[in-house]
């Protein structure tokens, strides 16, 4: 039983802080890789320690939409340079239309210059979208000559069943977490349906994105703040979720999902 993170932040300090009651855990459910994504260069080196001290983990490096003011003069050469230095991916970048006071220009012209080196080095990005389906359809598609070759990973998919088709034809995989299972995620799961199974992963996003009780295969780890903390372990509660949605085996599932992670991060 191999299974696959897509999407998860182990450089954040609460994942950190961790580490050591959480790693057997990993280790237990069978978790063989997973993608830390970065989201400014305020956490890049932190991506890049998580990757060091465990082998397990893909560092991808990235400039997310929340965080595109903290931008230096000279952050396009700095991920650059990162992304050369080893083996590396890019993300979390995108699009996001629920922040106060956004600057829509800056965010595309972030989103679209770190798309442009993914398709300059040859390597696969991982994409955060908001309320932005539309217009991230529309940059896609007008870039769509300048496309990462390995293709792109719309990480917890929330737009609608009707793009998938369209995202997919650039090139899109598409990553789902056990919020899937929520009574709530009704179109969340229309669109998990209309996934082509050679697109379809699955992601923890820890430490956000807690699984509902019902899902939880690791109980969450109480913390001092009184926060349910996410972790890696409960990748398993995306695979069992996504099982149960789709109406296939797990074994089906462990295959399909570890095939899609491999070619896509070209592992």
């Amino acid at each position: 039983m191999n299974l696959y993170d897509a999407h998860l932040h182990l450089q954040e300090p609460e994942l950190i802080a961790v580490q050591e009651e959480t790693s057997d855990r990993w280790r237990r459910m069978g978790l063989v890789r997973a993608v830390s994504n970065g989201t400014s260069e305020a956490d890049w080196e932190g991506v890049a320690a998580a990757a060091a001290r465990d082998a397990r983990v893909l560092p991808a490096y990235g400039l997310h939409p929340w965080r595109v003011s903290e931008r230096t003069d000279d952050w396009l050469t700095v991920l650059e340079r990162r992304l050369r230095g080893g083996p590396a991916v890019i993300g979390e970048i995108g699009l996001d239309h629920a922040v106060p006071d956004r600057a829509d220009a800056v965010q595309e012209e972030v989103f679209l210059r770190q798309l442009d080196l993914g398709y300059q080095l040859e390597l696969p990005v991982t994409i955060h979208c908001v309320r932005a389906w539309g217009r991230m359809e529309a940059l896609l598609r007008g870039n769509r000559d300048r496309l990462p070759a390995p293709g792109f990973l719309l990480h917890a998919y929330s737009g609608p069943a009707e793009m998938v088709k369209g995202f997919a034809d650039f090139g899109g995989y598409f990553s789902f977490s056990a919020r899937a299972g929520l009574e709530r995620a009704v179109r969340m799961r229309a669109a998990l349906a209309a996934v082509p199974p050679d697109r379809l992963l699955i992601e923890t996003d820890a430490p956000a994105l807690p699984p509902p009780p019902e899902w939880t295969e690791v109980e969450l780890l109480d913390r001092p703040s009184g926060r349910r903390l996410n972790h890696p372990a409960n990748i398993l509660s995306g695979y069992r979720c996504v099982s149960g949605i789709l109406g296939r085996t797990m074994e089906e599932l462990f295959e399909q999902v570890g095939g899609n992670f491999r070619r896509l991060f070209r592992e």
